[in-house]
């Protein structure tokens, strides 16, 4: 009978996990598809995600951190480029995000005009105050303000002979006072509810560039939000010791500001979190994790690499100090524990057209999955009594 019953809980739980992983896969193609245009500025696509976001919250049956509202807003300048993109060089035209990107800082410009070699990978317009340069990667950004010159980064493969002529058609529009949102939810505790465990990531991207071409953000970092859902999917229905906290964040791309904002303006005590968990970057794992704080706090860290071992989850888990790369740095700063993992190996999109959920493997999620539960776990059982029983 113990065996059977074993047997059938271990059946239970492998289905679990790969109902998850179906979830998770539907997230992604979800929050990369059209509809949210890279959950960024232009046609409201981090509006969109922010309200699908509070959707799937509310449905999970978590309560909004401010007990009003799912949505804390916050607001900051930004470049945007929601029109024309179009650039010819030599009379050939290029192909917006394949083969070349307008730099995020860039005014918008509709000029003709010969191109003048600085050096090997630069050729400027001086009567346009343009820049040309050549890469062979080309990454995307966000900017927060907005230069009196425009810059054109172009793949090096597009080009099949050196730029002399360039026609260009690009309009920006530099947005003050942009408004986002961070969107925050809780799962009361059942033993300490004023002790939390917090989850946090971005669900923003780089949105679009130009009126045809967006950046889908699958890895970076719907793969987060992906996992982040599906933990919060999870607690509703298994409630922890602690009160566990889900936060994700906008503006990361642009400087990670929602996570400053909440810091700034935290809709729970910060001196309430007992660790914080930030997922950046979530879809592969051939080649283990990385956990940034590693070495700010190794107690945790030990425990994160105990439930490795024992779950037998992933080839690594690589330490590093600390960083300031993603949204768990403004809290580390104002003395909240944390640390920011994010998965190693596989594909090499980032910050480019690439990065689609077609190729996103998600082939670590389970093993993910399970040892950031296992380790929450540990984060929230009771300490060991001392000899004298206190």
């Amino acid at each position: 009978m113990k065996i059977r019953l074993t047997f059938i809980l271990l059946l239970f739980a492998i289905t679990a996990h790969a109902q998850d992983s179906v979830f998770a896969r539907r997230m992604v193609d979800t929050l990369t598809s059209p509809y949210f245009w890279g959950r960024g500025y232009t046609n409201d696509g981090m509006g969109k995600a922010a309200r699908f976001i509070s959707s799937e919250f509310k449905e999970f049956g978590l309560k909004p951190m401010d007990g009003k509202d799912f949505q804390q807003p916050f607001t900051y300048n930004v470049n945007t480029f929601p029109g024309n993109m179009e650039v010819s060089i030599n009379g050939v035209k290029l192909a917006p995000g394949k083969d070349f990107i307008i730099g995020e800082e860039s005014r918008g410009l509709r000029a003709s005009g010969k191109l003048f070699k600085k050096d090997s990978v630069t050729y400027i317009d001086p009567d346009h105050r343009l820049m040309v340069s050549l890469d062979k990667k080309l990454t995307w950004s966000a900017a927060q303000e907005e230069a009196d010159f425009t810059r054109v980064i172009i793949d090096k493969k597009a080009l099949t002979a050196e730029p002399a002529t360039i026609d260009i058609n690009v309009d920006n529009k530099f947005v003050k006072n942009f408004k986002a949102n961070n969107v925050c939810a809780t799962v009361q505790g059942t033993d300490h509810p004023d002790s939390v465990i917090m989850i946090t990531a971005h669900y923003d991207h780089l949105g679009g560039m130009g009126s045809q071409t967006y950046f889908p953000g699958a890895n970076d970092n719907a793969s987060g939000m992906a996992m982040l859902l599906s933990l919060a999917r999870y607690y509703a229905t298994h409630p922890q010791r602690y009160t566990m906290a889900f936060v994700c964040f906008g503006g990361e791309e642009a400087g990670i500001l929602g996570s400053k904002y909440f810091t700034e303006h935290p809709e729970l005590p910060l001196s309430s979190i007992h660790f914080l968990l930030n997922m950046d970057i979530m879809g592969t794992g051939e080649e283990g994790i990385t956990a940034v704080n590693a070495t700010v706090y190794p107690k945790e860290f030990a425990l994160l690499q105990q439930a490795n071992a024992k779950g037998h989850y992933l080839s690594k888990v690589a330490s590093r100090g600390k960083a300031a790369n993603s949204d768990h740095y403004w809290f580390t700063e104002k003395g909240v524990p944390a640390f920011f993992i994010y998965t190693m190996g596989g594909i090499k999109a980032y910050h480019d057209v690439f990065d689609v959920s077609k190729t996103l493997p998600l082939n670590e999620y389970k093993h993910l999955f399970g040892l950031i539960t296992d380790f929450v776990t540990g984060l929230t059982q009771p300490l060991p009594a001392s000899p004298n029983g206190r």
